[in-house]
């Protein structure tokens, strides 16, 4: 069986079909986007409305997005005792009849003492406006060719900000004939002001990657042995050219405001793309062993 057969054989099973009910649920939900969207500007307006103090928080997310002179200035504001934070950067919306397109992303601010960690969070930036610009110049092609219906959605998320870890997620979703998620994490070690790898958490010695495979694999068993509608590529003879077998160092992780690991990996990577993305929250008794 030759590689472009076994890669549509794959691309079969990854899929998800949508049936005419489907796609009509899609443009309703299409429609709802739009409607929240538009509820959405109308309480941002009333609040700022409500006095000075709530139009300045309005303010603060609407105005980087306007003007380049009133973003630097908001950028300016102190946050005390914030060594990052971040300001809205990029804001870009779109809806017809067939098509939609919401985007809101964030850049990092940091409050400039620590060169490692502005450097860090400028390659961080840059990362997240370039994958950003990919989407949105994709979409805009789209419209061009009047294809059905399309919609996109990008908004990014502090998930963790502690004394130790300030993690940034950017989630990229399209919808057309079938939706599909990408989501990236962006991890920085506030001690040291270096983006985090997954093996900067372990010592080099450690057979860490092996240890939390397993650890995986068996919350996998476990899920799929309580919920029928629960499905990995593991222990599945139909599936057994994608089989789990291990996390590698570029595998997406983040470490919560608990202090566990979690493991990360997007739609249609260990899973058949109806599981969406899926998450593994570690044991601290599995990682405590092999941690630096």
């Amino acid at each position: 069986m030759g590689n472009e057969e076994i890669k549509k054989i794959k691309e079969e099973y990854m899929k998800v079909k949508m049936s005419k009910e489907q796609v009509e649920a899609m443009k309703e939900k299409i429609e709802q986007a739009k409607k929240d969207k538009r509820k959405e500007r109308r309480r941002n307006i009333v609040k700022y409305t409500a006095g000075a103090v709530t139009a300045a928080m309005a303010a603060f997310v609407i105005l980087p997005n306007t003007s380049q002179r009133v973003a630097f200035a908001m950028e300016q504001i102190p946050i005390v005792g914030d060594v990052v934070h971040t300001v809205t950067f990029r804001q870009y919306l779109y809806e017809d009849d067939r098509n939609y397109a919401d985007v809101e992303t964030e850049k990092i601010k940091t409050d400039g003492k620590n060169k490692k960690l502005d450097k860090s969070s400028e390659k961080i930036n840059e990362e997240i406006d370039a994958i950003t610009k990919k989407w949105v110049a994709q979409f805009k092609e789209e419209l061009k060719e009047k294809k059905g219906y399309q919609s996109i959605t990008i908004k990014t998320e502090v998930i963790t900000s502690n004394e130790e870890y300030f993690t940034l997620k950017l989630m990229c979703y399209q919808a057309a004939g079938s939706g599909s998620e990408t989501d990236y994490y962006y991890t920085i070690d506030l001690k040291t002001g270096e983006r985090l790898q997954l093996k900067d958490l372990f010592k080099t010695d450690s057979d860490y990657k092996k240890v939390i495979s397993d650890n995986i694999k068996e919350q996998m068993r476990t899920q799929m042995k309580e919920d029928k509608n629960v499905q990995y590529w593991l222990d599945d003879a139909e599936a057994a050219m994608w089989e789990f077998d291990s996390i590698k160092d570029t595998t997406s992780f983040y470490i919560n405001n608990k202090g566990k690991l979690v493991i990360c990996f997007n739609q249609g990577k260990v899973a058949p793309m109806y599981m969406g993305s899926v998450e593994f929250d570690i044991p601290s008794t599995v990682t405590e062993p092999l941690l630096k």
